[in-house]
């Protein structure tokens, strides 16, 4: 396994197209490698959000954790994760000024329906040789 004591970590629905091209588009962007990846899924993913007391059946679809600082979900994780990509990207900090709950709702709407809309694989994603140190096992 990566170290991770440097490294933000996010874990995510590794049998979920739209959490697996969202993952996609993180590494792509992810120029100073700031982040490791686990599914929620894997072992690593199920010891960190039991670490947290995160219950999963509320939160199951991406979950950001800044070591040694804390950990944010839903709409949260996403707009601190977009706003390291620097460039246009930065004005994502213009939603955290909307209530979180609102945020919240509209993000369960779509969390909701991602695999209605997005579809679902039958396993997780296997990162490809040059990724795989960027996923904790």
């Amino acid at each position: 396994m990566t170290s991770t004591k440097s490294h933000k970590i996010i874990l995510f629905d590794g049998v979920c197209n739209l959490c697996n091209s969202s993952i996609q588009l993180v590494i792509k962007h992810d120029k100073n490698d700031m982040y490791r990846f686990a599914a929620l899924q894997s072992e690593t993913g199920k010891k960190m959000t039991a670490e947290r007391n995160i219950d999963t059946s509320q939160v199951d679809s991406i979950i950001l954790i800044e070591p040694g600082i804390a950990y944010y979900t839903k709409s949260t994780a996403a707009l601190k994760v977009g706003k390291t990509f620097g460039g246009l990207w930065s004005l994502l900090a213009v939603f955290e000024w909307l209530p979180e709950g609102f945020r919240n709702m509209v993000y369960d709407y779509i969390a909701k329906n991602r695999y209605k809309w997005y579809g679902k694989k039958d396993a997780c994603m296997i990162p490809t040789p040059e990724l795989r140190a960027k996923f904790l096992d």
